[in-house]
This record gives structure tokens, sequence and C-alpha cells, in this order.
């Protein structure tokens, strides 16, 4: 309770929700909590992962096909999703292949052209088997897979990476860090290295955009919009399917930054928002 009562709202969500993963691990005496449920996200996800790999080699346009697979492999996620089937997988990707796209895909296209190092950062196990589809089509360019080392709520790990075999086409590095998303000064100095060498970097999910929109950095977000907070970042409506680049982003960006406005027992009576994102509000 002491971390509860003492604990920072100021700080991102993502960091919060790491200090409070870390103190569960230590209450319960396991350090992975969520080692069932990434199981049960995975296996239905290779049930499919075949199915899915013949519908992406004979798209008429393959790579295309696989950044929308990917993006809508976000739908596997545990704490929305209590049950996780092949049939509202399927749903998810027929859905998909007809949501309206944005008009960036070319810029996309370009910069893969130009990269020769590619930097891929996960998101959730299970979600991860469909990366695969993706990361297939980005070579021969040489593709360096982040994921987390130690188990980290449902984020992939390398284990969960092995399981579907994205050992086999691509590096597969450890974030080095504890926290959802990627925080640059939370990460180790390999994958530093990895990230700074990179011509392209392709991050998928909310966290990762979260954490890293502020970032210097070639980057193309992969994730569904999800509230109304993010659709007024970035301008686009809730369950729009994005490839977005940060230097787009940053130029079309409106919200602004807010302060949190706390009430006499040191509660959030309006959301806040960090570096233009709404965190939930303590209950």
């Amino acid at each position: 309770m002491s971390t509860a009562v003492e604990a920072d709202f100021n700080q991102m969500p993502q960091v919060l929700a790491q200090q409070f993963h870390c103190l569960l691990k230590q209450v319960a005496g396991h350090t992975d909590l969520f080692h069932s449920e990434r199981k049960r996200c995975t296996q239905p996800a290779l049930s499919l992962l075949p199915e899915l790999k013949l519908r992406t080699e004979s798209a008429s346009d393959p790579l295309m096909t696989a950044v929308r697979f990917a993006i809508a492999g976000n739908v596997i996620n545990i704490p929305e999703n209590t049950r996780i089937t092949t049939r509202n997988i399927r749903d998810s990707f027929h859905r998909a292949l007809t949501e309206p796209f944005p008009e960036n895909r070319e810029e996309f296209r370009n910069s893969l052209k130009n990269a020769n190092n590619i930097l891929y950062l996960t998101d959730r196990a299970g979600e991860i088997v469909f990366d695969r589809l993706l990361i297939e089509q980005l070579l021969p360019a040489k593709v360096t897979v982040a994921v987390h080392g130690k188990p980290v709520f449902d984020n992939a790990t390398i284990n969960d990476a092995e399981a579907c075999g994205l050992h086999e086409t691509a590096k597969i590095i450890d974030k080095g860090s504890v926290s959802p998303g990627t925080f640059i000064d939370d990460c180790s100095g390999e994958f530093l290295d990895h990230y700074r060498n990179a011509d392209l970097v392709i991050a998928k999910g909310l966290d990762n955009f979260e954490s890293l929109n502020d970032q210097q950095q070639n980057i193309f977000f992969l994730f569904p919009v999800k509230c109304q907070v993010i659709a007024s970042h970035t301008g686009y409506p809730v369950g729009a399917h994005l490839l977005i680049n940060r230097i787009r982003l940053c130029l079309t960006s409106r919200i602004p930054v807010i302060m949190p406005i706390k009430t006499t027992a040191g509660r959030f009576h309006q959301p806040l928002f960090i570096n233009g994102f709404r965190s939930r509000p303590f209950p």
C-alpha cells in the first residue's frame, strides 16, 4: 500500500505500471504473472499463422497486407479480452483488409527502400506472431527485433519471439527495460546501439507510441486508435488503423499538454495529460 500512497502520478502511465508490476511480483513471489495468459494468446495465433502467411504472399500488395495484419494483431490484448479465440482473431483480420488506411503508405515504402538497418519494436505476446508476417516482407534489409528480456505484463519476450520462429528470420535483442513501451533512458547499451544506428524504426502498439513520439528518429508507428485522446492527437478517428511517421505526426499534432489538477485527497478530478496523452485517473 505504501507504494500506491507514495507514487508520483505526474509520471507517464507506463512508468507507474512498471512500479506496481514490480510490487505485485514481489508480493506474489512470481517473476512472470502473465505466463499462462501469454501462452493462451500465442496458441491461437500460431494456429492461424500458415493461413495468414499464404494470404499475405498471394495478395496483390503483400507488404501492405502484412502491415494491416500486424496492426490487426493488436486485438490480442489480455487486459481488454478475457477470451481469445481463432474466430475473433479472424474477424479482426477480415476487418483489417477493408479498413480505410492512411495515405502515407508510399512514404513508408520509400523509407524501406533507403533502409539497410531496420529496428522493429514489438508490443504484446500473441500479436508478435503476426509481426513475423511483416518482418519477412522487410527482407533483405537487416532487421533487428527488440523485445523484453524479462516478463513485463503481457509484453512479448524473447521466449515469445522464439516460439513463433522470429529468431529464424531476424536478430532478436533484449531492450534491457522493465517498463511497458520503450523508454530510451531505461534501455540497455546494446539496444541503444541498434536504435541509434537504425535507418528506420518500426514501433508497434500504443505503449511504444506514447513513449517514443518525441524522439528524433525516423519512426513509423503501427497501432489502432483506441480512444478519443489518441484520435485528437493523430487526427484520425477511433477505430482507425494507423501507419504513421513520427515527423509527420509532429507537424499535425494539435493536442496540448495539460497539467493535472488534484483534489484535496490528492486524486485527479479531471483527465491527466502527460506529453499530450491522457493517463487513467487514480480511482
